[in-house]
């Protein structure tokens, strides 16, 4: 239903507004635009039904914790990380994200947000709660929270598991939401142009350099997992590919055909997916199907940056919405079933809680101390720079009212944590030895089964005796002609996904399904972080050109959208080829300068958000902690990795020890190393990766001594200058959460024939 929500005018159940808060007069015409203050706090009183649930789920919370982290056996059982993950969600959300919305956000649904204000059918579209939870979902959860937790499972799975869920809900979370929030206030702005505005020419400058730079990094490698979990498979080629067309009917169907009938398209949508996974299995047995379909990973990598481009162009109610609400009903549907699972079938996991590779951090599927390492692998699935750009990207300029950005960045950012969770428990859930045998580059496993059991054997893991069998007959099962280094984390996901489901579910006869469910699921994840990346990107660089050539900034230019998306996306198109033909695996190699350029993004942003809520007023200091604290763990964490690859010694950690050391075998003509070709291909990327490396922490140490420099004068000065867009008055209603309460249902009734008359006049235009 296309409408808004409500606002709190005056202080009410905690809720202390800004002392600058204009006075809101809604059209005495229409229906009440929010609900009363006596609304919010009566839904908000405590009863002993809710006090004895939220003492039952803490109690169910304490109690999985315990088992993970201190009554653990030889194994552990699946269950107790989906309790106390979900536990955990459900407390920080009803209370901590409530505590911020109170204190920080303070939002107020009598005021318009800019899809209201700004409305123009392309970028700013206010959009139904529901479907903007999907995309902004979908969105955000790329790789990180699939690759990042598989990849991290070599460390062992207890510190994985505290740093996803409680990082989540005191960090992830309340970046999305407060960058979310202040973006909105200030007509869906970039956190580049946010950082200019806040933090002075030097601090903005780099923030938006930053930010481009990163984003390049960040977009080639949720591409790069992509390529690695379809190259070879044209199940997955197949199935992926159809998931376009589906979602541009979508697109179409909910604009033209049968507009607002959003469930309506929704079981559609869901069908055609699921026609699209089951086809995907009988083309690729098809002769015509292999040839079409069975692609190398470079041809991959050019497909991929071609849609990127197109994806980026397009409308974002014709491909990108659309396909992200299709892509949300499998990656939220999945992620549900797989807990499911997991509760019903109870897996035994006997990976120790910290494996010897998380105690001497030269582990084959990444190299690194578990401090800092384990937290920027993990990176998405805890805390995302990268989400910052979409929720001050796409996100805030197709928001309806202001209450529901509580629901859709905080909310939406805790089920990417359960999707990292789920990734971990799927990727621990398999036989270590096929485990290291996947995810270990093909450098030391030679591509083959033969040389990956000699490789996996010779790490002498307690409990791990690989076969050429085992290896064989897992690739069988899932329908593959190999899973030996298959690097990226989505094939490893993939299969513990496979193998958890098809004892709940079908058995043995479908594991192969199950495997290429799962890659689907995956590559739907992460492209529609590619399309939605590249298109806040191109935001950025128009505005950064603008300010030279201010036409770029008129987003309804075409050519200048060509030019800048273009631009963008032969940046990351040109990593993620670098990625493709690395000689040590693209993954392996470029994914720790994924994590730590994600981090530093994140404390970027952070940074900024600091400077905003400082500048706030006084009533807002008191508060400043919950900002402050996370923005200090994660500057120590990136800048403590970065200056690991920079300048540690150790080859296999340091980027510019191992360009060193390729650099001397060349010139000493020693071929032990590999052939010229591979040599020469080494040194190229690893010094990419080395001077990246270098501008991504200088910059990021840049904007936050410039954030900190700016909130210290707030707070002494008592505040700073308001940025927000003026206040116009609201003639929307909307509920902010899923599910309407009583309240919101009463009120969505009186708005139901004004909601009826536009949706029928959009439907005539």
């Amino acid at each position: 239903m296309s409408s808004p929500s409500s606002r709190r005018p005056a202080n009410t159940a905690g809720s202390a507004l800004a002392s600058d808060e204009p006075e809101l007069v809604q059209d005495p015409d229409l229906p009440p635009v929010a609900l009363t203050d006596e609304q919010h706090a009566e839904a908000g009183r405590w009863s002993w039904p809710k006090i004895v649930l939220w003492a039952a789920i803490a109690l169910l919370g304490g109690v999985a914790w315990t088992m993970l982290a201190i009554v653990r056996g030889e194994t552990v059982n699946a269950i107790w990380f989906v309790f106390a993950a979900v536990c955990t969600y459900l407390i920080g959300y009803r209370f901590y994200s409530k505590v911020i919305e109170r204190h920080l956000t303070r939002p107020n649904d009598k005021r318009a947000t800019p899809a209201e204000v700004k409305q123009d059918g392309k970028d700013y579209v206010p959009t139904d709660r529901r479907v903007l939870y999907g995309h902004h979902f979908a969105a955000i959860a790329g790789a990180g929270p699939l690759v990042g937790p598989v990849l991290a499972a070599q460390m062992g799975y207890l510190p994985g598991t505290i740093w996803i869920i409680v990082g989540v809900v005191l960090a992830g979370a309340v970046q999305d939401y407060l960058v979310l929030f202040f973006s909105m206030r200030r007509g869906g702005r970039t956190i580049g142009q946010m950082a200019r505005q806040e933090l002075g020419k030097i601090g903005g400058t780099a923030a938006i350099i930053a930010a481009l730079l990163i984003m390049l990094i960040i977009v080639a490698i949720l591409a790069l997992v992509v390529v690695n979990a379809l190259g070879e498979s044209p199940w997955g080629v197949f199935s992926v590919g159809m998931t376009i067309p589906i979602a541009l009917f979508m697109g179409v169907y909910l604009r033209f055909l049968r507009p607002g009938k959003v469930t309506e398209v929704s079981i559609i949508g869901f069908v055609l997916l699921m026609a699209a996974i089951i086809g995907g299995g009988w083309v690729s047995g098809t002769g015509w199907g292999q040839a079409l379909f069975h692609l190398d990973t470079t041809t991959i990598a050019w497909g991929i940056i071609i849609y990127g481009f197109i994806a980026a162009i397009l409308p974002v109610w014709l491909l990108l919405a659309p396909r992200d609400y299709l892509s949300t009903f499998m990656k939220i549907g999945v992620i549900v079933m797989l807990a499911g699972a997991i509760v019903l079938v109870r897996p035994e996991i006997t990976v120790p809680a910290l494996t010897v590779f998380g105690e001497n951090g030269l582990g084959p599927v990444f190299s690194g101390a578990l401090f800092p390492f384990l937290f920027v692998t993990i990176a998405c699935g805890a805390l995302s720079g990268f989400h910052a750009l979409i929720a001050s990207g796409t996100t805030p300029k197709l928001i309806e009212k202001e209450r529901q950005t509580r629901f859709i960045g905080y909310g939406g950012m805790l089920m990417e944590s359960f999707v990292a969770i789920m990734a971990l428990v799927a990727a621990i859930s398999i036989d270590q030895g096929i485990y290291f045998a996947m995810n270990s580059p093909a450098a030391l496993t030679g591509g083959s089964v033969e040389g990956a059991v000699a490789f996996v054997n010779s790490l002498g893991l307690t409990g791990v005796n690989l076969t050429p069998e085992m290896l064989t007959q897992t690739a069988a099962d899932v329908g593959e002609e190999s899973i030996v280094s298959r690097t990226g984390g989505a094939p490893t996901l993939a299969l513990g996904l496979a193998h958890i489901m098809q004892q709940a579910l079908g058995g043995q006869a479908l594991m192969a399904f199950w495997y290429h469910f799962a890659i689907m699921f995956e590559a739907l994840f992460i492209l529609t972080a590619v399309d939605a990346g590249t298109r806040v990107a191109r935001f950025m660089l128009q505005d950064t050109i603008g300010a030279w050539v201010p036409r770029f900034r008129d987003v309804s230019w075409r050519p200048g959208v060509w030019i800048t998306t273009a631009i963008m996306v032969a940046g990351w198109g040109y990593i993620l080829i670098l990625g493709v033909t690395d000689p040590l695996g693209g993954i392996n190699t470029f994914f720790p300068l994924f994590g730590i350029a994600n981090q530093l993004l994140a404390a970027i942003a952070l940074a900024v958000v600091l400077a905003i809520v400082a500048k706030k007023g006084k009533s807002y200091v008191k508060w400043l902690w919950i900002v402050a604290l996370p923005l200090a763990f994660t500057a120590v964490i990136t800048i403590s990795a970065s200056m690991y690859k920079i300048f540690s010694p150790v080859p296999q950690i340091g980027y510019w020890a191992n360009h060193f050391k390729y650099r001397a075998a060349q010139e000493s003509g020693d071929t032990s190393l590999g052939d010229a070709a591979t040599v020469e291909a080494v040194i190229r990327n690893t010094a990419v990766q080395g001077t990246l490396s270098i501008v991504f922490v200088v910059l990021a140490i840049v904007v936050m001594v410039m954030a900190v420099i700016v909130a210290v004068k707030a707070v002494i000065n008592g505040g700073g200058e308001n940025t927000e867009d003026a206040a116009v008055v609201s003639r929307r209603y909307a509920p902010a959460g899923f599910l309407p309460t009583a309240d919101e249902r009463e009120l969505e009734k009186k708005w139901e024939p004004i909601v009826n008359e536009e949706l029928r006049t959009r439907a005539h235009r």
